[in-house]
């Protein structure tokens, strides 16, 4: 994780307010995103168990044969749609969870929703463990995927509002920081537990248990944000809250902020899902939502779902598949750091923008490699599958600290009050949408698209560059409360849909007596 020092070496204004990065701020947002690492190891744990043999046998035999007939098309192993629903249901289920977390965040915190996610996957886990036909299995993905949902939604909530401006954008990264962790550790536990021949898979789905159970521990140590607070009408806590986050006794005009930004919430608040129908809500919500298309469209799934599965059509052995899983993993987790580091230096534009470039020549010329020298029956020469590995490990890299931890972070930061919930509700639920289609779908595209499906992803790649260069505003160091007026407001574009009739004069405070006497 990132010392305070390196932390607090990223300028770039939201100093507005006097905070310190504080030990509570830190631990709290560490617990807080051991909900990425139940993500991030379900993501690396599915793709490896689909691989194993044992498991395909249990539960699809009839994949189990055509892996193992010497003529099978390389690019069409795995197509079967049950295969694919294992994957995929979870984030059907996500997309029907994340709309009660965001009514469930509003009203009972961001704290007990935390809590919920954690009890949802300890019970998908036990169950996918314990799983002893296909509907079982289903069942416990189910169950996952509510604890994805509710984790998704609440976690980088939590952290935005806990974290001061200026340190915003590193400490919301440790979420997809914990995402990346969970794939390594995943992809190191399938390779491990591949030697397992009857049991390996179930040792797998059931490890998933232990973030879940970590971050239910954990979440009784936490504090509720004072923005949750405040807004649920414990003005008391909420000053006490954020002055001991804060780190200093100073916090008024902080907490007037956000006081201020409830208040205009409230006034305009019958219902926050109508609000962000308004004109003026469009902005954020034409960006959050469409960021995560473009995060999921550019083809990370396919890498994390379907690593170990796209190593073995490329003639790696199921050892050898996995290991470059976990080279892939560890990529990642590396990358994921470099984000951390850089994120409130440079901005998120400036990472968006190269990485984009990065992605497409690696897209591009793994799938030109593929289709000269995978054919459908053939193996590709041991040189350029080596080669195929190391240009996925550069597109992991560049998405890693990018378009995987901003197209999170973004979100959580720029929804006003009013709609902060069912703004990230839309993000959150968009997001494993396309998540559950491309893993729904990928194994079929494969067989159909064969390499040209690396060349569909890339002309996705083209269309997030410009969407990134042209609508999207920068957000570093902005005061989460002011994002409307010193970014949205200022963008060539989006400026447009703020009419001046629309912007409520500044509500009378009343807190400051009844603050002054206790």
């Amino acid at each position: 994780m990132p010392t305070v020092a390196a932390l607090e070496s990223g300028g770039g204004g939201g100093q507005d307010f006097p905070a310190k990065l504080t030990g509570q701020v830190l631990i709290c947002s560490i617990i807080a995103a051991f909900g990425g690492l139940m993500f991030g190891y379900d993501i690396g744990i599915s793709g490896g168990v689909t691989s194993m043999d044992s498991f395909l046998m249990k539960f699809f035999h009839e994949v189990y044969e055509r892996k193992h007939e010497v003529k099978e098309n390389n690019y069409c192993k795995y197509d079967n749609e049950y295969l694919q629903l294992f994957t995929s249901s979870l984030y059907l289920a996500a997309i029907v969870a994340s709309f009660a977390a965001s009514l469930f965040c509003k009203r009972f915190g961001r704290k007990p929703t935390i809590q919920a996610a954690s009890i949802f996957f300890l019970l998908g886990a036990i169950l996918d463990a314990a799983a002893l036909n296909i509907y079982m299995l289903i069942a416990g993905r189910l169950f996952l995927g509510a604890g994805v949902g509710f984790g998704n939604q609440a976690v980088p909530l939590f952290i935005s509002e806990i974290a001061p401006a200026r340190y915003r954008g590193g400490l919301n990264i440790c979420f997809q920081l914990l995402i990346t962790v969970g794939i390594l550790v995943a992809n190191v536990i399938n390779y491990g537990t591949s030697q397992l021949q009857e049991y390996g898979w179930r040792i797998s789905l059931g490890g998933a248990a232990v973030p879940a159970i970590i971050l239910l521990v954990g979440s009784f140590i936490i504090v509720e944000t004072p923005t949750s607070l405040i807004e649920r009408g414990k003005l008391e806590a909420g000053l006490k809250t954020l002055r001991r986050i804060r780190g200093v006794h100073d916090v008024d005009r902080e907490f007037e902020e956000i006081l201020h930004a409830t208040e205009l919430a409230k006034k305009v608040e019958t219902n926050s899902f109508r609000n962000l129908m308004k004109r003026s809500s469009r902005p954020q919500l034409i960006c959050g939502t469409i960021l995560q298309v473009f995060q999921q469209f550019t083809g990370i799934n396919v890498i994390m779902f379907y690593a170990p599965v796209l190593f073995q059509t490329m003639g790696f052995g199921s050892s050898a598949s996995l290991l470059s899983a976990v080279v892939t993993g560890l990529v990642n987790v590396i990358s994921t750091l470099v984000a951390i580091f850089t994120v409130d230096r440079f901005g998120r534009r400036v990472l968006l923008l190269e990485s984009v470039f990065q992605m497409l020549i690696a897209q591009s010329v793994m799938g030109g490699i593929l289709m000269k020298f995978l054919q459908s029956t053939n193996e590709m020469p041991q040189l350029y599958a080596k080669i195929v590995v190391l240009l996925v490990c550069v597109f992991v890299a560049g998405f890693a600290w990018s378009w995987g931890p901003l197209g999170w972070l973004i979100p959580s930061e720029i929804f006003p009050l009013e709609t902060r919930n069912a703004g990230f509700f839309f993000a959150v639920s968009m997001n494993m949408l396309c998540t559950f289609l491309i893993a729904q779908a990928f194994l079929s595209m494969l067989c159909r698209m064969r390499s040209g499906i690396f060349f569909f992803f890339s002309a996705w790649i083209v269309l997030m560059g410009l969407f990134a260069g042209f609508f999207l505003p920068e957000t570093k160091g902005i005061p989460i409360d002011e994002m409307n007026e010193r970014a949205w407001k200022k963008h060539w574009f989006w400026k447009r849909y703020f009419d001046e009739e629309e912007s409520p004069a500044p509500a009378h405070l009343e807190w400051k007596d009844t603050m002054t006497r206790n």
